[in-house]
């Protein structure tokens, strides 16, 4: 067992969103969710999955559509295998990102929250640590910022010299900053009632943009701006989806090591024995059941 395993946070329940109708990649989700589609050698799903894992979150409520649900129910069972607990919330009709909150509210009972789109892929040296460290807050809300060169087609923030946060827009023609706004998002317990204040945008939604603004007015945004060398891939579009995979085929072949392998994150981490990493590689007659058998002979990977 490796000798350094994260400790858990179970102060902050992660909330993974899983719905909308990936009308944007038609046909290919005409009768699948697209957080299950392939990347590289891994669904989708796991990737944001990972990255709440890597900040110690062990309680996550996975929310999707009523038709996709029970798929992620057999992906990825009560999470026990893991050494996590999953909750399971049908989502009737997307209503926006900040829905997902309202949607957790009674789960959450008081505690604070690490939103995670099912879409996005984090990925930094360094990435546990900055996770560790984000969850120190007490009080109001985190959000990360990534550079990009299409910002109109995101969320951005705008920077004051001395890093304080001057201004939020969501998609704006005119981008006052190239830094996007990620699908991952810390809260405090205040956020479903800030929701629950807010008022559906043109497009009949609660915006996620909006939730954080709120923060903002009161002086209670903060926002960690990810290090140069990190990445940051948004798989809403069908090339977004081909790059990522091709993105995350070349690391693992170069370096040798999976990215956001549940299996492997969960035995780093303490929360499950060599045993059960052996019975799980057992489970995969795949390079993939082979890479954790591995880890078990070279834990340095």
């Amino acid at each position: 067992m490796p000798a350094t395993p994260i400790s858990s946070d179970r102060k902050t329940k992660g909330i993974l969103l899983a719905g909308g109708l990936g009308t944007r990649l038609a046909p290919l989700t005409t009768a699948l969710s697209k957080q299950l589609l392939p990347i590289y050698d891994k669904p989708l799903i796991y990737y944001p999955l990972s990255t709440l894992m890597l900040a110690g979150i062990r309680d996550i409520n996975v929310i999707s559509s009523p038709e996709h649900l029970p798929m992620f129910r057999t992906l990825l069972g009560t999470g026990e295998q893991w050494g996590l607990d999953f909750e399971y919330t049908v989502q009737d009709k997307p209503a926006g990102v900040a829905q997902a909150i309202t949607l957790s509210r009674d789960w959450l009972d008081g505690a604070r929250s690490a939103l995670a789109l099912g879409d996005n892929i984090l990925y930094s040296t360094g990435l546990t640590g900055l996770l560790k460290d984000t969850l120190k807050f007490e009080s109001g809300a985190v959000c990360f910022a990534y550079p990009v060169g299409n910002a109109s087609a995101f969320g951005v923030v705008e920077f004051a010299e001395d890093g304080r946060i001057l201004s939020l827009e969501e998609k704006p023609k005119k981008p006052r900053s190239n830094w996007a706004v990620t699908g991952l998002y810390f809260y405090d317990n205040t956020a479903p009632d800030r929701v629950a204040r807010l008022k559906p945008s043109a497009r009949g939604e609660l915006e996620i943009t909006d939730l954080n603004r709120s923060y903002l007015e009161d002086g209670a945004l903060s926002s960690v701006r990810l290090p140069r060398g990190a990445t940051w891939l948004d798989t809403g579009t069908l090339d977004g989806l081909v790059n990522a995979g091709e993105w995350v085929r070349a690391i693992e072949r170069q370096q040798g090591f999976k990215i956001a392998a549940p299996e492997e994150i969960a035995w780093r981490n303490g929360w499950i024995d060599d045993d059960a990493l052996r019975a799980l590689a057992k489970s995969y007659k795949s390079e993939y059941g082979k890479y954790l058998k591995a880890l078990l002979r070279s834990p340095q990977g």
